[in-house]
C-alpha cells in the first residue's frame, strides 16, 4: 500500500513491552476475578446450562461458523451452545445485554444467549437458543446501538428500523414495538438515532452512496450533506458527535452542523469508525490505495471530532489488519490485532504503539471479506481474539497481558459479545 509519508503520524516501531502469558485465570470486569479453564469443550454438545443464579453479570460470546452458531461462556471459554444454521451469517449485539441479532436471509433473527441480569440485580443463565423472532429485512445490513436504541438498516429496501434496546430483554413470543423510516432509495447504508430523537441516515442508491441526511423527531428532514462519496460506517464520539466514513475523508455532524474533514491523500477511504463515548477521538480504518481491496490495511485515521482534524498513523513495518481487527480499550486506547498475531496498543492522540501482546501465530489477509480470519472484540478490559487456523478463541487481560485459550468445535468467523 502506498504510504503518504508527509501527512502521517509516525508510530514507534520500538515495542515497549512484549508479553505472552498463558494463565489459569484472568479478571473479567473490575469487580471480580473469574476462574478460566485452559480449553473449552471439545465437542459441539452443550454442557448442562439449566437456569441458575450467580452474583454479577455474566458475559457470553456468540460466534459464527460454517453451518451454525456457537455460544461461549466468556469467563470459562466453554461452549454452552452449538446451534445449527445454514448460510453465511453475521452477528451483532442487540444492545440489551442478552440477545444477539443474527443476519440471515429473512432479516435480523434473535439469538438468546441465555445470560441476563434480573430486576433484583442477580445474574441468570439458561441454555442458549435461536428464537423464531425475526426483524424482517430485505438484505439485512448494519446494526447500530446508541442512546438506548437499536437501529437496523435493510440494504435491499433502505428501511431503517428502530426500537428501544431494553424492550427486547423482555421479548419472548413477540418482537418489541418498532419504528420504520424509509430511505429515498435502497442502498448499502447505516443510520443512528441521537439522544434527542434526531436520526442520521445515509443517502445513496444501489449504484452510488453520497452522504447523510438528518431527520428530526417527527422525521422531517432538517439537514443533509452530499459531500461524502461511498459513505460507509458510523460512530458517535463523546458529546454525540457523529462521524461517517467517506472515500476521501470523513463527514462529522456536531450540534446541527456538518463538517467535511478531507483525507490527506487524494484517495483516502475510511469505511468503519471505532469510537468511545468518553473520547473525542474517533478512529477509522484507512486505505490510501484505490486499487487495493482493503483487506490488508496498514494505517489508521485518528479523527479529532472537536478540532475537526485528521491524522494518519502507521502500524509497525510489516503489520497489517482488516476491519475486524480494531477496537477501543478501557482507557480509550486503540487496540489493533495485527496479522503478525499480536495485539498492538496505540495511544489515541499520537498513534504511537505503547505496548504489544503476542496472542496467535501470524496470519494472511483474506481473499474475500467473508472469509474466516482472526477477529477482535474488547469487553470489560478483556480482548477476545478468534483464531480460525486453530479453531480457538483467546481471552487477553489487557491490564496484565495474560492470555487464556478455549478450543472450539468449528472454525470461528464473526464474533459478538453480550455483557449479561
Amino acid at each position: 500500500m502506498h504510504q503518504h509519508r508527509s501527512s502521517t503520524v509516525r508510530t514507534s516501531t520500538a515495542r515497549s513491552t512484549t508479553r505472552r502469558r498463558w494463565a489459569p485465570f484472568l479478571a473479567v470486569g473490575a469487580a471480580s476475578a473469574l476462574l478460566l479453564t485452559g480449553c473449552a469443550t471439545a465437542s459441539g454438545s452443550a454442557p448442562d446450562a439449566s437456569t441458575g443464579t450467580t452474583d454479577g453479570p455474566q458475559s457470553r460470546i456468540a460466534l459464527t461458523y460454517d453451518g451454525g452458531l456457537l455460544v461461549v461462556d466468556a469467563a470459562t471459554l466453554e461452549v454452552v451452545g452449538d446451534l445449527p444454521l445454514d448460510g453465511f451469517n453475521r452477528v451483532n449485539p442487540a444492545g440489551d445485554g442478552r440477545h444477539v441479532l443474527v443476519t440471515t436471509t429473512a432479516g435480523f433473527q434473535v439469538l438468546d444467549t441465555g445470560t441476563w441480569t434480573d430486576a433484583d440485580g442477580a445474574s441468570q443463565q439458561a441454555e442458549p437458543k435461536l428464537t423464531d423472532l425475526v426483524f424482517e429485512a430485505d438484505t439485512a445490513g448494519h446494526v447500530v446501538r446508541h442512546a438506548g436504541k437499536t437501529i437496523l438498516f435493510a440494504d435491499g429496501s433502505g428501511d431503517t428500523t428502530v426500537f428501544d434496546s431494553a424492550d427486547l430483554l423482555e421479548a419472548t413470543d413477540e418482537l418489541p414495538d418498532t419504528e420504520t423510516i424509509p430511505s429515498e432509495a435502497a442502498h448499502h447504508g447505516v443510520a443512528i438515532e441521537l439522544e434527542d430523537g434526531t436520526l442520521l441516515s445515509t443517502l445513496g442508491t444501489p449504484d452510488a452512496r453520497t452522504g447523510v441526511r438528518v431527520l428530526d423527531e417527527s422525521r422531517a428532514e432538517i439537514a443533509r450533506n452530499e459531500q461524502c462519496p461511498s459513505v460507509h460506517g458510523e460512530g458517535a464520539a463523546k458529546g454525540e458527535i457523529a462521524v461517517f466514513g467517506c472515500s476521501d475523508g470523513v463527514l462529522v455532524y456536531d450540534d446541527g452542523v456538518f463538517t467535511k474533514i478531507q483525507a490527506p491523500d487524494t484517495y483516502g477511504r475510511t469505511g468503519n469508525q471505532y469510537v468511545s463515548e468518553t473520547s473525542t477521538i474517533a478512529v477509522g480504518d484507512y486505505n490510501s490505495d484505490p486499487d487495493s481491496e482493503g483487506y490488508d490495511l496498514t494505517q489508521l485515521a485518528l479523527i479529532d471530532t472537536v478540532a475537526k482534524t485528521m491524522k494518519i498513523a502507521d502500524l509497525p513495518d510489516g503489520v497489517g489488519y482488516t476491519w475486524r481487527d480494531v477496537a477501543r480499550g478501557p482507557g480509550d486506547e486503540v487496540i489493533v490485532l495485527g496479522n503478525d498475531g499480536s495485539l498492538h496498543i496505540l495511544d489515541e492522540q499520537t498513534g504511537e504503539v505503547t505496548d504489544t501482546i503476542e496472542v496467535i501465530d501470524a496470519w494472511e489477509p483474506p481473499a474475500e471479506w467473508q472469509d474466516a480470519h482472526p477477529a477482535l472484540v474488547v469487553a470489560d478490559g478483556i480482548a477476545y481474539v478468534t483464531d480460525p487456523a486453530t479453531s480457538s478463541i483467546h481471552a487477553v487481560d489487557l491490564a496484565t497481558g495474560d492470555v487464556v485459550t478455549g478450543e472450539l468445535p468449528g472454525v470461528p468467523n464473526e464474533i459478538a459479545v453480550v455483557t449479561g
